[in-house]
């Protein structure tokens, strides 16, 4: 099942690398990954989609909380959320094609961010499904080239989880003693959290 991770990191130099390894070390593939800042700028958000069962999510949430960067962990999965993927998508576009190709763009509520003589570049944002929905379409005209962002997601509605500050973990050593939700994964006594 696949799981969407909404991870709250201080802006700081490696710390993408110490969230990637841990998800090397424990042999998870990423699925989806994306960095972005936020409304405070010391604090950067993490989006990642990983295959993972419940006990091995827990786990997955569990040791994300051990590592010093970390100030906030929430799995959105299964939890009121919108989340989006954008796409950018070069077709070629001989003079016969040029009209299907912009009624599907219609269709799909895209749109067309480039004409040239020979090809068209197209511009989605939607779901994950919309957008696979669209690419199926064009296939048949060629893809000449592409390039999707990954999932950004947030949970619907007032966020009940505060994002501590910058200092504020730092001076409890890492975001695992702040209490963000670590206390609560810690009570399941029949998963192993060992890094």
């Amino acid at each position: 099942m696949m799981n969407t991770f909404v991870v709250y990191v201080e802006n700081k130099p490696g710390v993408l690398t110490r969230v990637a390894s841990l998800f090397r070390r424990r042999a998870f593939n990423i699925d989806s990954l994306t960095v972005g800042r936020t409304e405070r700028p010391e604090v950067s958000r993490m989006t990642i989609v990983v295959d993972a069962d419940r006990d091995q999510a827990l786990r997955v949430e569990a040791n994300l909380y051990k590592l010093v960067n970390v100030l906030l962990v929430e799995n959105i999965t299964g939890k009121p959320s919108i989340c989006r993927d954008l796409v950018i998508v070069k077709v070629p576009a001989s003079q016969t094609d040029r009209s299907p190709i912009l009624e599907i763009v219609h269709e799909f509520r895209a749109r067309i961010v480039d004409f040239d003589i020979d090809s068209l570049t197209i511009e989605m944002t939607g779901s994950e499904e919309k957008i696979d929905r669209l690419l199926k379409v064009l296939r048949p005209f060629g893809i000449l080239e592409m390039v999707r962002t990954g999932i950004v997601g947030m949970r619907r509605g007032i966020r009940t989880e505060a994002v501590p500050s910058v200092s504020a973990a730092t001076a409890a050593g890492n975001g695992a003693a702040t209490g963000n939700g670590a206390a609560t994964i810690a009570s399941d006594d029949n998963i192993s959290y060992s890094v």
